[in-house]
């Protein structure tokens, strides 16, 4: 038999906040889920843990995330099922939470990353004596727009300037047609049937759940954009003031239909809001931005809805040493094109020359010093948070201290 403690919980059960726990009177098991694209999968790489504990403002998080023995924590009070994978090769991969359950190449396989659920299950930990279980659906390259579109967004519809560039191209307009009705909320449907998948077995995943005391969907946390953001199709005016507003909209039924699909009303959700770059984002990424935490502002979700600023999190210096490697790059791509005004304009160099140019290029513009840095803190690209564990260890925790925040305000109320 299903028990979803929402039903009952306020007859049986009040929560109220004694330092950083909440405690219950009636425990359910704690369910979270987790939903989005490539940074919700995760791209930070277990070897940059070290760079968390070389500031002593996160040096504690970094014990919490380790073992006495200096390996990644195994949780004893959190379970984690994440269904993930690409093309059409799905599968899920589940157990105690460690680190590992980032982005992987293999759904059942560690991957040797971490995404937020690895902080967030820790601080949840913590939070709760009663069991935590994190249902974690993610994949790379995904939008909201048309991938995970709820079905209250209804049909996507191309716009006037997509339509007259694909009759300019001279495009099959039934085949593209067909074609997104058959993308349209395909990665929706895929994690609310995963969802319910692990509801229907939940023992499966999480050998300490008690049937007799039932469960409790607690929060949901979404944490995507970065294909909406650069989608100059469905946002042909993605560069001025309401460019971005069919993203609110759609994000606005995205909540309203998981919590009745998952038949939880008010449960707590936080928007994750886009923050590569950090504080210094170019014009387009702060429209972005605001769209994407619009929907918190509405009166139907204030109290229940947080959207989470994730640009504080971001490493400002590795963002700059960053800088300097697409600089590296740029020049590699002056010579071989010989690009003009540049050292090989003519063609005239040898590969040995170029070698040699790229290398003195680099050697005068990133130090030794800079280096290390970034062999230390980083192993992914800009718009995966340059690989950063700080930053996604930083990332899940904010998203589980805004969900308890709401979860407790809505238990005093």
């Amino acid at each position: 038999m299903r028990h979803v403690a929402f039903s009952v919980c306020v007859l049986i059960a009040v929560l109220f906040p004694t330092g950083n726990h909440v405690v219950a009177q009636f425990r359910p098991l704690r369910i979270f889920i987790l939903a989005g694209q490539s940074n919700m999968e995760g791209h930070a790489r277990v070897e940059t843990f070290d760079y968390i504990g070389d500031d002593p403002a996160t040096a504690l998080l970094l014990k919490k995330m380790r073992s006495d023995d200096g390996k990644p924590r195994i949780c004893d009070g959190v379970w984690i099922s994440y269904f993930t994978g690409s093309g059409e090769d799905y599968g899920e991969g589940f157990g105690p939470l460690t680190a590992g359950y980032g982005s992987r190449r293999q759904p059942d396989q560690n991957g040797g990353k971490i995404g937020p659920e690895f902080t967030f299950g820790i601080t949840m930990d913590e939070a709760f004596e009663e069991p935590v279980l994190i249902i974690k659906t993610a994949w790379g390259g995904k939008s909201l727009h048309t991938d995970f579109r709820p079905p209250g967004a209804g049909p996507y519809v191309f716009n006037e300037t997509q339509l007259a560039n694909l009759q300019r191209q001279e495009k099959d307009l039934k085949a593209i047609r067909a074609e997104k009705v058959k993308e349209t909320g395909r990665y929706y449907r895929l994690m609310i049937e995963h969802v319910q998948h692990v509801l229907n077995d939940i023992k499966r995943v999480c050998p300490a759940y008690d049937e007799t005391t039932g469960y409790e969907i607690s929060g949901f946390v979404w944490f995507q954009g970065w294909n909406d953001l650069v989608d100059s199709g469905t946002y042909p005016n993605r560069h001025q003031p309401g460019g971005y507003d069919a993203y609110s909209e759609v994000m606005a039924h995205f909540i309203r239909d998981v919590r009745k699909d998952l038949n939880a009303p008010t449960m707590p959700f936080v928007i994750g809001v886009l923050g590569v770059d950090g504080e210094k984002p170019n014009e387009q990424t702060v429209l972005f931005r605001k769209a994407m935490a619009a929907p918190a502002e509405l009166p139907e979700f204030r109290g229940n809805v947080t959207a989470v600023q994730t640009a504080p999190f971001w490493s400002a210096e590795l963002g700059a040493i960053a800088s300097k490697n697409d600089e590296v790059r740029q020049m590699s791509h002056f010579l071989n094109s010989k690009h003009k005004d540049h050292p090989n304009a003519d063609g005239s160099m040898t590969d040995e020359q170029k070698r040699n140019y790229l290398q003195d290029f680099e050697a005068k513009l990133i130090s030794p010093a800079e280096t290390a840095l970034w062999n230390r803190g980083a192993s992914n690209a800009g718009y995966h948070y340059l690989g950063c564990a700080k930053t996604f260890a930083l990332m899940g925790q904010a998203f589980a201290e805004a969900t308890l925040t709401m979860m407790k305000n809505q238990a005093l109320r």
